[in-house]
């Protein structure tokens, strides 16, 4: 039986009345970077890790290990931050996520790395769902608005900016400083954090969703594997991949039933008996996978098709990305001015659409700047889709459930991006011609984003045709009652 313990404490917006100072919000927004940039910024450094340490054919498992365990630790680290603190469980994920980094940047064969790799990933889980936990409750939507645009800001730039900054450190210094580099920013934002929270909150005394935190990990898992295998090493009729689906299924089907048995359950099933919470969870998926495909393929028409290095590709994608930072901080400042929000996601999905359809204009003529610029409507109309979804999901839900809410957003916008890939990437591989004459494999490149920009654009019109069930409800005006230690 459920008791809460006699804390009633508030901090934040309600203690008072005042709002938490721009330091802990910058301590939030540390963490979301150490965590987003930590699942690109070692791709550049592979290479170079696999001379030193041997084990090329265990390389990908050194970015999979990571991806894996903070899918499956996100929704885990946000339930556990309703029932004991947020406060608490971001300072603790940041110091599992510094832990695995010292570990990774000791570790002696690849062996020791992968495993290190899946503990930093563990603590990576916690920080985004942390981060938005604690805005939500020390801000209200109306206010936090500002913070969250700038968290889509910062997970654009991480994802951009993670391959870079992995080459500039293992060029100019050593691949260990790839994960080295994360130790004085993360004790910066814990110590921001565990200085500038102030307050003891409720908490809540409850058996462990035990059988609950294990199905969901065993869907997450084999679905991320499904992901990742399927169409490249695996067919995607072959037996293990069919294997590990009917695992996720059996799995998942498994998770909602003990759900709605759960006293605290892992993601609470009430969530979705909200239709706008239920609406951003779609939003999230599709807007998750339409731009990890996106991001994954395009700049592979400035490598294959204009032959450019792989750093200059990457520049193809800054008019996507700058397109996401603007319609965000718009969307922010807007609605912390008091705007409304409904037509927002409406906007973000027939534009995103109009630029998904768009990339169909490439050929293997077109040049540089004009490829590039293709990209831009794409990028604002997914930034005016994920923006109002994570507004939905912060808003929707009720105070004992906002870290459940936002670490079941990011876990489906997470593994949205990664079954977009897959699935995209099928199509891809499947219209590329290898061994062909240099003109003809150009073509077929070209043919093969193609079938990417199709596949991104029926993604999009889900997402405009889900937009529309919208309804526009008053945000909160006072601050989720905080549970922060």
């Amino acid at each position: 039986m459920r008791t809460r313990a006699e804390r009633p404490g508030t901090a934040g917006a309600e203690a008072g009345g005042a709002a938490p100072s721009r330091w802990v919000v910058l301590g939030l927004l540390l963490g979301i970077v150490l965590g987003t940039l930590d699942g690109t910024v070692v791709g550049t450094a592979l290479p170079v890790i696999v001379r030193d340490l041997g084990g090329l054919a265990q390389l990908s498992w050194v970015v999979t290990a990571y991806l894996l365990t903070a899918a499956v630790s996100t929704p885990l680290w946000g339930k556990a931050g309703d029932l004991y603190g947020h406060k608490g469980s971001f300072l603790a994920s940041i110091a599992v996520f510094l832990a695995g980094s010292v570990l990774c940047g000791a570790a002696q064969d690849m062996t020791q790395l992968i495993a290190c790799r899946a503990l930093q990933g563990i603590g990576a889980g916690g920080l985004l769902v942390g981060a938005l936990a604690l805005l939500g409750t020390l801000l209200t939507p109306a206010e936090a608005g500002r913070s969250q645009s700038l968290i889509g800001v910062l997970l654009p730039v991480a994802m951009v900016g993670g391959p870079l900054t992995g080459g500039f450190l293992t060029d100019q210094l050593n691949w260990r400083w790839v994960f080295y580099v994360n130790l004085p920013v993360g004790a910066l934002a814990l110590a921001l954090v565990a200085t500038g929270v102030r307050g003891r909150a409720e908490r809540v005394r409850a058996r462990p969703d035990l059988a609950g935190a294990a199905l969901l990990t065993a869907a997450i898992l084999a679905l991320t594997l499904l992901a990742s295998w399927a169409g490249t090493r695996y067919a995607w009729t072959s037996p293990r991949i069919l294997g590990l689906a009917l695992v996720s299924a059996g799995a998942l089907t498994a998770f909602v039933r003990t759900e709605r048995r759960a006293v605290e359950p892992v993601i609470p099933p009430r969530l979705f008996r909200d239709r706008n919470f239920t609406l951003a969870q779609v939003l999230s998926f599709v807007s998750g996978a339409a731009l990890l495909a996106a991001a994954a393929y395009l700049p592979q028409y400035m490598q294959l098709v204009r032959g450019t290095s792989a750093t200059r590709s990457g520049l193809l994608l800054l008019p996507l990305m700058l397109g996401m930072i603007a319609a965000q901080l718009l969307i922010g400042r807007r609605v912390a001015a008091g705007g409304r929000y409904r037509h927002y996601p409406v906007v973000g999905g027939a534009l995103a659409l109009a630029g998904a359809l768009a990339l169909l204009l490439l050929g293997t003529g077109t040049a540089a700047w004009a490829a590039s610029a293709l990209t831009l409507p794409l990028g604002a109309g997914l930034g005016c889709l994920l923006q109002p979804a994570l507004l939905l999901t912060m808003n929707s839900a009720e105070p004992r459930d906002i870290g459940a809410a936002g670490g079941t957003q990011t876990l489906l916008r997470t593994v949205g991006g990664s079954l977009g890939v897959a699935v995209l990437g099928s199509v891809f591989a499947g219209r590329v011609r290898e061994g062909t004459r240099p003109a003809a494999f150009r073509a077929s490149v070209v043919d093969g984003l193609h079938g990417v920009a199709l596949g991104v654009a029926a993604l999009c019109a889900v997402a405009f045709a889900v937009a529309w069930a919208v309804r526009e409800a008053p945000l909160r005006s006072r601050a989720a009652p905080a549970r922060q230690e």
